[in-house]
């Protein structure tokens, strides 16, 4: 049974977390589905996809993911380690044609892919743009890139990732202030909250969350799609800050 719920959220604005785990004491704000993935989406209207990170998901699965959650609904999807750890964004292009030819499954549900950079990378101008006139070459997504390394914080990294339509996340914590700001491709915006001052574990209190939805709110308010994502989920925050978070856009939008 596919969900036929769809989340009402503002139209150039999505929210959802890294993975679609439900914690025990937010299952209940979640609707009737056939699994886990579609109780979730009868709420949220996007999920990142962090496993693919660790391991390779084949065709069949991601089309199968597709198949079972509402039209509106859209999966970001991480780039596997190989490609941003192993081999450092240098002769990537073998396993990022096998990462494409699964994920490309999604069809119209495939939303940003995600380019997270191991804390030790150095920005280097010639890896930078060969790999990403290589990504450019194979495929037109939208492109998210999070860097860890202080020097990929610049306005020549920054309008290198522009001139390829990659957008620069947005970060909590930050490791450098300019990693708390979208950069890179200004058109959209893709934001990561951790969570404070636990990494992974910590929950986003009630003032915090307000004054990030109206953080949020200018970038529909200057059409620029944003897509927003709480990877808070060591303890299962991610969800209950998610859906609160949601509601705050929404009360603010029509306010």
């Amino acid at each position: 049974m596919m969900s036929s719920a769809a989340p009402v959220v503002p139209e150039l604005l999505r929210v959802g977390c890294a993975g679609w785990s439900l914690s025990r004491s937010d299952q209940e704000a979640f609707g009737a589905g056939d699994s886990v993935l579609q109780r979730y989406a009868t709420r949220l209207p996007m999920v990142e996809v962090n496993s693919s990170f660790y391991r390779p998901h084949q065709p069949r699965t991601y089309a199968r993911w597709a198949a079972s959650v509402p039209e509106g609904f859209r999966f970001a999807v991480k780039l596997p380690r190989e490609i941003s750890h192993e081999r450092r964004l240098r002769d990537a292009m073998q396993p990022l044609e096998r990462f494409l030819e699964g994920v490309l499954e999604l069809g119209g549900k495939l939303g940003p892919l995600l380019l997270q950079l191991p804390p030790s990378l150095v920005y280097d101008t010639v890896t930078a743009e060969a790999f990403l006139r290589g990504l450019r070459a194979r495929t037109q997504a939208e492109v998210a890139c999070e860097p860890r390394h202080p020097s990929w914080f610049t306005a020549d990294v920054d309008a290198l990732l522009s001139a390829h339509g990659v957008a620069r996340v947005a970060a909590d914590p930050a490791r450098v202030p300019a990693a708390a700001i979208p950069g890179g491709d200004r058109t959209w915006s893709y934001w990561r909250w951790h969570g404070q001052p636990q990494i992974y574990r910590s929950a986003y209190d009630e003032p915090t969350l307000a004054h990030l939805a109206r953080q949020l709110l200018a970038e529909p308010d200057a059409q620029r799609p944003a897509w927003f994502v709480l990877d808070n989920t060591a303890l299962g925050h991610a969800t209950g800050n998610a859906l609160h978070l949601q509601a705050l856009l929404q009360e603010n939008e029509h306010a």
